[in-house]
């Protein structure tokens, strides 16, 4: 439930995280009680590290940032990250069904067959536009990012309806499984087979991998250029390309995996420089 609930609130969450960036730069426009000197240019620090956390247009993912400072206008970085990949069609829903001993029925995703993580890495450059602000306030520019991207995949699980046998007739029981073909008609009926997801942390020992490639492209807003602490916004496109078709969903007749995703996307970061 947890990966769920912030699957389904992420667009809040992203208009939230682009608020509270804009609110917290307009407050320090506002109120500067101590003046800098406008003809020092600062301290350059040598290496940075931030904590990223990202909102994309299906998923969400979080990171972390080694970076090396090379002058005013340029910083190479290296990049760590696990995030959570959905296919565009899924869609949850619930039957409300109440089976004795289980209770209610969960939620699930009707014709999903793995559930998505991408594990990336990657270096990159941060290049501003212009000198960075000899004062507190926006610096301008943007990043690019190129590195290896592997797509995990954990088998998706649904408890399924079977009408069994017993000494005084016909008796349903839930079972859990994965998507095979001999239960296809089963994963596939909607109406009758399938009573809910299984529970997420089950079967966590399941794991297959698709090795591919990432890359990204956003415009750069770092705030408090000269500051210790980092603290910047990302706004851009990112794209995952794998070596074969990744199988989220289950394919039909109506409904093929495609081997790539692209993304457009908003981070936040967070973190220190140091000398």
């Amino acid at each position: 439930m947890f990966f769920r609930s912030l699957i389904d609130f992420k667009n809040y969450c992203l208009i939230l995280l682009v608020l509270a960036f804009a609110n917290v730069s307009t407050a320090q426009k506002v109120f500067q009680p101590k003046q800098v000197n406008a003809t020092s240019k600062g301290i350059l620090y040598k290496t940075e590290k931030a904590f990223d956390i990202r909102l994309h247009t299906n998923g969400f993912a979080v990171a972390m940032n080694w970076g090396e400072i090379l002058n005013y206008y340029t910083t190479r970085y290296y990049h760590l990250e696990i995030g959570h990949m959905k296919d565009q069609r899924e869609r949850r829903r619930n039957k409300n069904l109440s089976f004795r001993g289980l209770g209610t029925s969960s939620d699930f995703v009707f014709g999903k067959q793995n559930t998505m993580f991408a594990l990336r890495g990657g270096i990159g450059f941060k290049k501003y536009l212009s000198e960075k602000t000899r004062r507190r306030g926006i610096a301008v520019g943007y990043s690019w990012e190129v590195g290896p991207s592997v797509a995990l995949l954990r088998p998706y699980y649904l408890d399924l309806i079977f009408n069994v046998e017993t000494e005084t007739g016909l008796a349903s029981e839930l079972r859990s499984e994965k998507f095979s073909e001999e239960n296809r008609d089963k994963f596939l009926d909607v109406n009758n087979d399938i009573y809910g997801s299984s529970g997420f942390f089950e079967n966590l020992n399941e794991w297959s991998f698709i090795p591919g490639i990432q890359g990204k492209f956003a415009l750069h807003l770092s705030k408090g250029a000269f500051d210790k602490s980092v603290r910047a916004l990302e706004v851009g496109v990112m794209a995952d390309i794998y070596s074969k078709r990744v199988p989220i969903m289950i394919e039909t007749d109506a409904v093929s995996n495609k081997p790539y995703f692209f993304n457009f996307y908003a981070s936040i970061q967070f973190g220190k420089r140091a000398n």
